[in-house]
């Protein structure tokens, strides 16, 4: 089963279950942070031009534009880790990985856009969606190879020591020659 690229045993059930747990508590967050709405006396326009808020920030000073961007980068980043964590392969391509995951990102972040447009004090922004998409990418990049290539070698060495284990082969099955084919 191994080779079929899931990880496999009662240790592979755990990593999923608490991955799924994870991933609800941290899009539940995210729901709460992004979907309440803000008393505020004025409401920006929103914005449909790509890095116009950005430039914006680095016309602030460059460590406001750090925390802004940084949280924009951190919003949506576990999910680079946390999705690949519930679906559980092992033997993934790491380019087609980054690919889904990242998309998939992308679509969980501009589905909480779309959700803005009905909630007061709350604007659409295009470079909130870039922002997320790049945080889930940077966060994958960072962390899903490494891990799995260390549960591949503890996948190795478990399947290793239970060849050791097996007990050796007691010849062939017996087989009743005179048994035909139903017709």
């Amino acid at each position: 089963m191994q080779r079929q690229g899931f990880i496999g045993g009662s240790a592979a059930i755990r990593i999923r279950a608490t991955g799924v747990l994870l991933l609800v508590a941290h899009l539940a967050f995210v729901a709460w942070f992004t979907l309440r709405p803000l008393d505020v006396p004025w409401v920006v326009p929103p914005n449909l031009h790509p890095l116009a808020t950005v430039r914006a920030d680095f016309a602030l000073g460059w460590q406001e534009a750090a925390r802004r961007i940084g949280e924009g980068l951190a919003l949506l980043a576990p999910l680079g880790f946390l999705l690949p964590m519930v679906h559980g392969r092992l033997w993934a391509s790491p380019l087609g990985s980054l690919i889904r995951t990242s998309a998939a990102g992308a679509l969980i972040s501009l589905g909480i856009e779309l959700l803005q447009t009905g909630v007061p004090g709350q604007v659409v922004d295009v470079d909130s969606l870039l922002l997320n998409t790049v945080g889930v990418a940077l966060a994958h990049a960072a962390v899903v190879p490494a891990a799995r290539a260390w549960l591949r070698r503890g996948s190795e060495q478990d399947r290793l020591t239970t060849v050791r284990q097996e007990e050796p082969a007691q010849g062939r099955t017996p087989t009743i020659p005179r048994v035909g084919i139903a017709p």
